[in-house]
């Protein structure tokens, strides 16, 4: 199957038109992951709510451009393109993010608020410790087997291309500086947003504890829910259907504001 932008930029892709949205959903993919990831979730939200899914340089049809290996730089960017989009405004919006998605809504949302701006109603932050907890990970810096290794062992990933020379070559690249940038991330002192944050985990993932998934709270001066799910770190496409439905359930009072 294709999967095409009915509008977008370089770095805003909208699968689904919504003339009648109520609301936005900004979506950041994952560590090595592009914005076509969230195809199922903006056809599942559509119409009543508008999801724009980010795509980072470096990969898909951005390949030829220059990959962002910092968190805090690729926030500020992915920061002035939502300032810049005209699509949607007004509209109040949502972050939803997976593994180092989770991070980039975290620091996009405090960009936003710290200009005084409104910010996000929700953050979804999806796969992800929080931000102040970290582990002196060092993925970014292994051989290319290992990286892979750890590829196989986290799945959510086609693992066609693993075999395959010519995309492993175009593929691993980018998956190695997703990990760098994520690797050396280190949330700000007082790093807490206004926004409600909503947690979503898996009870297997090798990345995420129960506990380190539960100290996002302290990193929200709104109200905090965690949502748990069986399985290992993309635990969200086994369970897509429930994923949906909590965010459903979460932008429902916003969706009925308006």
């Amino acid at each position: 199957m294709t999967i095409s932008a009915t509008r977008q930029n370089d770095w805003l892709r909208r699968f689904h038109p919504a003339p009648q949205a109520r609301m936005r959903l900004v979506c950041f993919p994952h560590a090595g992951g592009s914005a076509s990831y969230y195809f199922p979730m903006s056809a599942a939200l559509s119409p009543a709510v508008e999801v724009a899914a980010v795509q980072y340089p470096g990969r898909q049809d951005r390949r030829r451009e220059p990959r962002i290996e910092d968190i805090g730089e690729l926030a500020d960017r992915i920061d002035a393109e939502l300032r810049a989009d005209g699509d949607g405004a007004g509209l109040p919006m949502a972050f939803f993010g997976h593994s180092m998605g989770a991070v980039l809504a975290f620091e996009v949302a405090l960009r936003v608020e710290r200009r005084g701006e409104r910010g996000p109603v929700r953050v979804f932050a999806s796969g992800r410790r929080a931000p102040g907890r970290c582990r002196s990970d060092t993925v970014h810096q292994e051989p290319d087997a290992l990286l892979i290794e750890e590829i196989r062992r986290l799945g959510g990933t086609d693992s066609r291309w693993l075999e395959d020379d010519e995309l492993k070559a175009v593929v691993l690249p980018v998956i190695r500086s997703d990990y760098r940038a994520v690797e050396r991330y280190r949330s700000g002192p007082g790093a807490v947003i206004d926004a409600p944050v909503t947690v979503l985990t898996g009870d297997a993932d090798p990345h995420t504890t129960l506990e380190e998934a539960e100290a996002w709270r302290a990193h929200t001066r709104g109200d905090f829910a965690l949502s748990t799910f069986s399985g290992g770190h993309f635990f969200l496409e086994r369970h897509q259907a429930a994923v949906i439905d909590t965010v459903t359930e979460a932008l429902g009072p916003y969706l009925e504001q308006r």
